[in-house]
């Protein structure tokens, strides 16, 4: 399979080390500055780029039909466009906030942990994530996703809000910390005792994989899809 890397920082390396190592050809490689390059070329586009040309990368592939997967956060007020667009071309589009099977599995217990906990109003639920100091968004995508999903699960919360408490609100907690790739941790207090999940990664292979597995699965499927359909899970 011939893979085009749309973003070529050190997740693009090790996205690039690992499709290697299953067999297929990295056939274009963009760096964020790079804006004339044919992305025909290739079978499957991986984009794991800045906010700021996410999109831009995300409708060059559409508009050429080239599937793409996307795992560039910080640029989800035009997810729309990009949904629309992949129905108006008839493309093929993944878009995760984080890859690593383990944390869709994690997304997973999250949702299921959270209508458990929906009857049970003396628990406060909040969410700490931690990071490389060079991410650039915060709170992550994958804090966010898992806000979303407690949200979509638990009746006592509609909200969420970075650093800061409120009604309904679930507060997340975003550190950066030098070399760490990834923790997220969602607890749940009451006056009696704690309840709480975690995913930590050790490092971006499991990140790098995910993207890998999903770019072998999409090709030659029309649609806009989720990790939980390359997984069959959820």
């Amino acid at each position: 399979m011939k893979i085009a890397l749309l973003g070529y920082g050190r997740m693009g390396k090790t996205i690039e080390q690992i499709a290697i190592k299953r067999g297929h050809n990295i056939v274009l490689t963009v760096d964020k500055d790079d804006t004339d390059y044919d992305i025909k070329k290739a079978d499957v586009a991986i984009d794991f780029s800045i906010p700021d040309v996410a999109f831009n990368n995300i409708s060059n592939c559409l508009n050429n039909n080239v599937p793409v997967i996307s795992g560039t956060t910080g640029w989800l007020d035009k997810y729309d466009d990009a949904l629309n667009l992949c129905k108006e071309k008839e493309g093929a589009f993944i878009y995760a906030s984080n890859y690593s099977l383990g944390v869709n599995i994690f997304f997973e217990l999250n949702k299921t942990l959270a209508k458990m906990m929906s009857a049970l109003k003396q628990y406060n639920v909040s969410m700490e994530e931690i990071h490389h100091t060079q991410k650039l968004d915060a709170p992550s995508g994958t804090a966010i996703s898992l806000a979303d999903g407690i949200i979509s699960q638990h009746e006592g919360f509609d909200n969420w809000k970075l650093d800061e408490n409120g009604e309904k609100v679930i507060p997340i907690t975003a550190k950066r910390i030098e070399n760490v790739p990834g923790t997220h941790t969602v607890s749940y207090e009451s006056e009696v005792d704690s309840i709480s999940i975690e995913h930590v990664a050790h490092n971006r292979q499991g990140f790098a994989l995910g993207a890998v597995v999903a770019a072998e699965w999409i090709v030659g499927k029309t649609g806009v899809f989720t990790m939980n359909d390359v997984l069959n899970i959820g």
